[in-house]
């Protein structure tokens, strides 16, 4: 499992690019959907989910829907299209940051 600092500074990237491809999702499924995809490498908490996800939908970035799913309210969350485009110019800058980092460590791709 990696550091929450590392997970801190990608965090919005994570959500917004899980948004992208996907209609809406609830905070659980995001959580299990990183788990998921990360082997358990990445485990998302509440205390830093749903904050993030409040935020961006302050910012406008996404819209909730409450929806009552077998007497439960369920809250999804959807990225707005001005969203998309912050979300591509998201991973746009992640991407271009893990090159830079991997210069300046002198990293070595790994093929294995």
């Amino acid at each position: 499992m990696y550091s929450s600092e590392l997970i801190k500074g990608t965090l919005k990237t994570i959500i917004l690019k899980l948004l992208t491809e996907n209609e809406k999702m609830y905070g659980y499924e995001l959580t299990q959907k990183v788990k998921d995809m990360t082997g358990g490498k990445i485990q998302l908490t509440e205390g830093a989910l749903y904050p993030t996800l409040h935020a961006l939908q302050n910012q406008g970035i996404l819209t909730t829907e409450v929806v009552n799913v077998g007497n439960r309210l369920r809250k999804y969350y959807a990225i707005t299209p001005s969203g998309r485009e912050i979300a591509s110019e998201k991973v746009n800058e992640f991407t271009d940051f893990i090159a830079t980092m991997i210069t300046l460590l002198d990293l070595k791709p790994n093929l294995g």
